[in-house]
C-alpha cells in the first residue's frame, strides 16, 4: 500500500496555509534545495480591484517557490494548478511527508523545470480552498466568511493577483508559465493578458476557451443542494457536506483516470477502489464546496480563445491520448487558431492510459521534450 499511496501521491491535495516569508536562514534554504523541507508561503494585498469592480478590501495568494531568483529577476517560471488541486507542486514539505508534489517529477535539481537554474513559483489561484482568498475566508468588512457572497471572479483576476505577487517578490520577467487543466486555463489567459511578461507557456491537458456555460454551474449548484445542510452555501455552522463533496470527488476522480494509476499497484479492484474513496474523503473535508461552484463559475466564462493574436510567447501544447476532458481530437483545432493567429507553437502527445492525470505519474514521457521547450526560450 505504501508503493501506491506514492504513486498516487500526484492526486493527493495537501492542506496549505501560511508560513514564514522568504528564506532568510541559509539552512533552511540549502534544506529547500533538496526539496524536502518546501516553505508554505503567502503574500498578501490590499484593495484589490476585479474585473467585475468589485474590490476585496484583503487578497492573499498562498505560493511555494524552488531554487533562487537571478539578481536579474529573470530566471522565473510560474506554475498553475488543476481546478481542485493546490500549489504543492514539488518536493516535500517534511522529509517524512509519503508524497511529494503533484509535478515532483519535472521539478527540482536536474529536472526538466531545474531548479538549479530556474526560480519556480507554484501560485495556488485566488478561490481556491489551500491557502488564497477565498469564499471560507472572512471578509474584513463584516468579520464573517464570504461563503455564497463571495464576488464573481475571473480568470483575468487570478493572473493579475499573481502578477502583482511575482512583482512583489522581484520577479522581472518570466521564462514561462506552466500548468496544467485549470493550470492551462491560467497559461493561457497568461499569455494573452501580459503577452510581453514571459517568453514561452506550457498549456497541458487543457485548453484555450472553457466550456459547460451556465448549466454546469447551475447543475452543481443544485447537487450541492441535496444535502440540507448546505443552507443556500452557509454550510459551515451546519456541519459542511462532506457526503456530497465525497460523493463528487469520487466521480470526478473516476473521470480523471485515478483508478488506472491505482491499477499499477493495486490489483485487488475492491482494494483500488477503496483507496480511491479514502482519497475522495480526505479532499472532501478540506475542500469548500462554494470555492468548487466559484472557481466553476470562472471556468466556464475564461475564454482566451478570442484574444490568441495577442499571445507573443512560444507556446507548448501537450495532450494526453487517454484524456476524457480534453481528448486529442481537439489539437487540431487549438493548433490551427494558434497558427493562423500567427503562434509559435508545438504539440505533444502523452501516449498514456492514465487520462488527465498522466502529466504528473507520466513525467518521463513529456519531461524530456518539456526541458528541450523551456532550452529553446534560451535561443
Amino acid at each position: 500500500m505504501r508503493r501506491a499511496a506514492l504513486l498516487a501521491g500526484w492526486l493527493l491535495l495537501t492542506f496549505t496555509g501560511c508560513a514564514a516569508a522568504p528564506g532568510s536562514n541559509g539552512a533552511a534554504l540549502v534544506a529547500q534545495d533538496r526539496m524536502e523541507s518546501v516553505v508554505k508561503q503567502t503574500w498578501t494585498t490590499r484593495d484589490f480591484r476585479l474585473e467585475s469592480g468589485d474590490v476585496l478590501p484583503e487578497l492573499t495568494l498562498a505560493y511555494e517557490r524552488y531554487g533562487h531568483l537571478a539578481s536579474d529577476g529573470r530566471n522565473a517560471i510560474l506554475i498553475t494548478h488543476g481546478f481542485t488541486s493546490s500549489q504543492h507542486a514539488a518536493g516535500k514539505h517534511s522529509p517524512a511527508d509519503e508524497a511529494a508534489g503533484w509535478w515532483d517529477g519535472l521539478i527540482g535539481p536536474g529536472k526538466a523545470i531545474d531548479t538549479n537554474r530556474y526560480f519556480v513559483v507554484a501560485s495556488n489561484m485566488l478561490g481556491s480552498s489551500y491557502g488564497s482568498t477565498a469564499p471560507a475566508s472572512i471578509n474584513p468588512k463584516t468579520g464573517r466568511r464570504y461563503g455564497p457572497d463571495f464576488p464573481d471572479i475571473t480568470l483575468r483576476d487570478m493572473v493579475t493577483a499573481q502578477k502583482a505577487m511575482l512583482d512583489a517578490l522581484g520577479v522581472k520577467h518570466l521564462v514561462a508559465v506552466a500548468g496544467p487543466s485549470f493550470g492551462g486555463y491560467q497559461a493561457f489567459q497568461w499569455a494573452v493578458t501580459y503577452p510581453d511578461a514571459m517568453r514561452g507557456i506550457v498549456a497541458v491537458v487543457t485548453a484555450p476557451k472553457g466550456g459547460g456555460g451556465q448549466e454546469a454551474v447551475e447543475t452543481l449548484r443544485k447537487r450541492l443542494a441535496t444535502q440540507p445542510s448546505w443552507n443556500g452555501g452557509w454550510h459551515y455552522d451546519q456541519g459542511g457536506i462532506v457526503e456530497t463533496m465525497t460523493a463528487i470527488r469520487v466521480e470526478t476522480l473516476q473521470r480523471y483516470g485515478t483508478n488506472e494509476v491505482l491499477a499499477r499497484t493495486i490489483a485487488d479492484p475492491a482494494a483500488r477502489d477503496a483507496e480511491l474513496r479514502r482519497q475522495a474523503a480526505a479532499w472532501a473535508k478540506d475542500f469548500d464546496p462554494n470555492s468548487l461552484v466559484t472557481l466553476r463559475k470562472a471556468a466556464v466564462r475564461f475564454d482566451a480563445q478570442r484574444d490568441v493574436a495577442k499571445i507573443r510567447a512560444k507556446l507548448l501544447y501537450v495532450l494526453s491520448r487517454t484524456d476524457k476532458l480534453f481528448p486529442p481530437s481537439i489539437a487540431p483545432g487549438v493548433m490551427d487558431a494558434l497558427a493562423k493567429a500567427g503562434v509559435q507553437a508545438s504539440y505533444f502527445e502523452i501516449d498514456s492510459e492514465l487520462g488527465h492525470v498522466a502529466s504528473g505519474p507520466e513525467w518521463a514521457k513529456w519531461g524530456p521534450r518539456l526541458q528541450s521547450f523551456l532550452e529553446s526560450l534560451d535561443r
